[in-house]
């Protein structure tokens, strides 16, 4: 017996009756249906948003229960979008959700954002290349791009607006080889990098084998950071820092930091965490 407006009744005072009604005909597009984009659907699905796209190749394995929303026993090898249109479903039977289960790629990412309204960012960090063609097209249809990190128990958060600084001016990628440029994403994500102060076992780190650790806090915390913006976006109310204006606030060491790269990861700064970094990663 669902009713959209009991549903989400509670959401009013903090936006207005006219606002979740907005929210209820937004679409936003989601790349990545597992650690953050599996929360970020859910999230926004309790917002109130009706209408989404979402895409992942992969499937539920044990591994990821540590910090998946639909990671259990009883979804182990069942795709990604399906487990969690499903779950989305349930908590509204009336949430449009078309889902691109191959991934997102060159030929589709045009279907992939039609319609959409904005953008949130959870491909998996390794995944440099989709993310370069998603973020690109993005910046051609000027649709806002959301990215929010988990790092560490904290989050670092991104927005790219239309018209501003693009993700390859910030990150700067080109003539770099893939492992340069997964240090480049690393510190452009974390100019901060509050959370290197405790982690306990550089060993799990390993650039060449496309794997970290992570924890369900720091998923959790860039729903609600990340999800805060788009509330504000789509809504067209609050501040936005976009970039080269970044936020990165870390639970473990209490810390809330305010980041910004004005000329990106050309700067003298980024230059120099890039050769720390680097040294760090590949000893």
């Amino acid at each position: 017996m669902f009713d959209y407006k009991k549903a989400f009744s509670r959401n009013i005072g903090w936006v207005t009756e006219a606002e979740q009604e907005t929210l209820r005909t937004r679409r936003v597009a989601i790349a990545g249906a597992g650690g953050v984009g599996g929360i970020h659907l859910l999230t926004l699905a309790r917002l109130g948003v009706e209408n989404f796209n979402i895409s992942d190749f992969d499937d539920f394995e044990v591994h990821n229960f540590n910090r998946q929303s639909g990671a259990f026993m009883s979804t182990l090898g069942r795709q990604k979008v399906d487990v969690m249109e499903e779950l989305a479903k349930d908590i509204n039977p009336e949430a449009n959700i078309k889902s691109f289960p191959e991934g997102i790629f060159a030929h589709n990412v045009d279907e992939f954002l039609e319609g959409v309204d904005l953008y949130v960012d959870a491909l998996d960090f390794f995944a440099l290349e989709a993310r370069k063609t998603v973020f690109q097209k993005c910046y051609e249809k000027q649709i806002p791009v959301i990215t929010a990190a988990p790092l560490g128990m904290g989050c670092a958060l991104l927005c790219f607006m239309p018209g501003q600084m693009t993700y390859e001016q910030y990150f700067k990628f080109e003539g770099k080889s893939e492992h340069d440029q997964l240090i480049q994403f690393l510190i452009g994500l974390s100019p901060a990098m509050l959370q290197r102060q405790y982690l306990v076992d550089d060993s799990r780190v390993n650039f060449k084998e496309k794997r970290g650790p992570s924890t369900p806090m720091a998923v959790n915390l860039c729903a609600g950071i990340a999800e805060t913006y788009a509330l504000k976006i789509l809504l067209n109310r609050g501040e936005i820092l976009a970039a080269p204006h970044g936020l990165h606030f870390d639970a473990y060491r209490n810390k809330l930091v305010k980041t910004w790269r004005p000329f990106g990861n050309s700067g003298l700064i980024p230059r120099i965490m890039f050769h720390i970094a680097k040294r760090v990663v590949d000893a």
